[in-house]
């Protein structure tokens, strides 16, 4: 039986039989057929993802920074209906010139009970609601100007402790800035902006919006942003503006815009390379300055030069998927400068290691983490040695009930995480924390410092149990709890119980 391809009505092809057609036979071979593309190049695979943050969540179009949304799906004539998408990519002209305007924004809820946990006042066992609505306008004129305005209204009801500046500011302006194309094309791009901006380096352990709090950080100058191929480099100064910032009181009353705080700058270079398949490199210089630097905080005037690589290395059954993949991350970096007349000399490291099974039920992986930041060795030898952590996301490092930062920290952690359907990513974490230095003290989650040095290093160990449900892209429902049990220096120096808190979440975006 002789057989040949034959095209099918849709253009595949597929496979006859002569023997069904006996006066179809010949002597002669048939000519040669190419077999389908798909049978040659095996399917495109969608390329890798690097594992986000904890507690990072980022559906669909709506991203952590709202000024970097992509609502390109919109272009689909089949994409699946989101809430406001009237209100995306509105398009028309003005002055002979075209224009592009988008909008939309979120509503959170979050609804928390903690006890015992690390923060300003005595400790305490409360539970308390807080509430977050954030509405953005975003336009471009043309292909070189770009005005992006953003407002946030965070309110809080129920606290009884002493009230936080990251849970309550009433309606603030959290974004305001000008965009100037200088130049672009397919390969390369140059922008200068100017204004108020949330700024997100890396995987935010340095700077970021602080997505967590209920008010978010915030800064305002300037930034040169350029993109040249597989680089892109950030170049900005500005001031803080929000209470999240640690800098500055909000205006809670709501009558009146934050302002920057002129006594602190802060500056730097942030250059990234993804010219490598599956891997990245970033490399950056930051300087903060504080002409008012407050005695027993780590703050001064503070240059940082660091390093950040992180690689996923796939492991294939030999066909066309990816069984396994390993994913690979190291991060540290020097500081130096001056703190109160001392000399500046810390430092960070941090090592990721995953482990990720996609073939198997809930895809899951296994991580350990060791991260490392320098405490003071000697508060008389005229050196600062604690490192200073800037602006992190340190809720999703350090521990989900907020009770330290990552400074004079050591920390061990393994982590879980499961997928138990597409819409659900549920994750388990352990830590097992102490101070890198005795002699230095405890730093809350806010950096500011806790407890008397000399008693010891042991800060203690932390479980967290989370996970994030996304009924839709734009809808979904978050929930967590966490136990701190603490160590010997927490006993000596604030003695308390154990601490616990239990948070539910969600999210309507727009």
């Amino acid at each position: 039986m002789t057989e040949v391809f034959e095209p099918s009505s849709s253009g595949e092809f597929s496979l006859q039989s002569s023997e069904i057609f006996p006066a179809a036979r010949s002597t002669q071979m048939p000519t040669p057929v190419a077999p389908p593309v798909s049978a040659i190049i095996p399917a495109q695979k969608k390329p890798l993802a690097f594992p986000p943050p904890q507690v990072v969540n980022e559906p669909g179009p709506w991203k952590t920074l709202f000024y970097e949304n992509d609502f390109s799906i919109l272009q689909q004539p089949e994409h699946a209906w989101l809430p406001g998408e009237h209100l995306k990519n509105r398009e028309g002209s003005f002055l002979g010139e075209d224009w592009r305007v988008s909008a939309g924004g979120e509503i959170r809820f979050r609804y928390l009970q903690e006890k015992n946990r690390i923060r300003r006042g005595p400790a305490t066992a409360e539970d308390y609601t807080l509430i977050r609505w954030r509405n953005y306008v975003d336009v471009h004129y043309s292909d070189w100007v770009r005005v992006y305005a953003e407002i946030l209204d965070g309110s809080v009801y129920g606290d009884q402790a002493a009230r936080q500046g990251i849970d309550e500011n009433r309606w603030d302006l959290t974004n305001a800035f000008v965009d100037f194309v200088l130049f672009a094309d397919d390969e390369t791009s140059s922008v200068f902006r100017y204004g108020r901006q949330e700024m997100l380096f890396g995987r935010q352990r340095l700077v970021s919006p602080l997505d967590w709090s209920n008010s978010r950080r915030t800064f305002q100058g300037f930034r040169y942003l350029h993109k040249e191929g597989d680089w892109k480099l950030d170049l900005f100064t500005v001031n803080p503006v929000s209470a999240s910032s640690g800098f500055n009181d909000p205006d809670i009353a709501g009558t009146n815009f934050d302002q920057p705080n002129y006594n602190v700058y802060f500056s730097g270079a942030y250059a990234t390379y993804t010219g490598i398949e599956n891997t990245v490199f970033e490399a950056y210089w930051m300087w903060m300055h504080n002409s008012e630097p407050r005695v027993g905080y780590a703050d001064g005037s503070r240059h940082l030069v660091g390093t950040r690589a992180a690689h996923l290395i796939p492991i294939s059954d030999g066909i066309a998927y990816d069984d396994r993949i390993w994913d690979l991350e190291i991060e540290g970096g020097y500081q130096f400068g001056t703190d109160i007349g001392d000399r500046v000399s810390a430092g960070f490291a941090t090592t990721v290691i995953g482990h990720t099974w996609k073939r198997r039920p809930w895809q899951p992986r296994l991580s350990g983490l060791f991260y490392w930041s320098s405490g003071d060795i000697d508060p008389n030898d005229g050196f600062d040695n604690t490192f200073y952590t800037y602006f992190p996301l340190g809720h999703a490092y350090w521990a989900l009930s907020d009770n330290v930062s990552g400074q004079n920290l050591i920390d061990y952690s393994l982590q879980l995480d499961v997928k138990p359907t597409t819409k659900m990513t549920a994750a388990t974490a352990v830590h097992w924390m102490q101070l890198a230095s005795g002699q230095d003290t405890g730093y809350q989650v806010n950096q500011v410092p806790f407890g008397t040095a000399g008693n010891g290093t042991g800060l203690g160990s932390a479980l967290d149990i989370y996970g994030v449900y996304n009924f839709k892209p734009w809808w979904d429902l978050q929930a967590g709890y966490s136990w701190y049990w603490f160590g010997k220096y927490v006993e000596r120096t604030i003695p308390r119980g154990d601490c616990t808190q239990f948070y539910i979440q969600t999210s309507l975006r727009y």
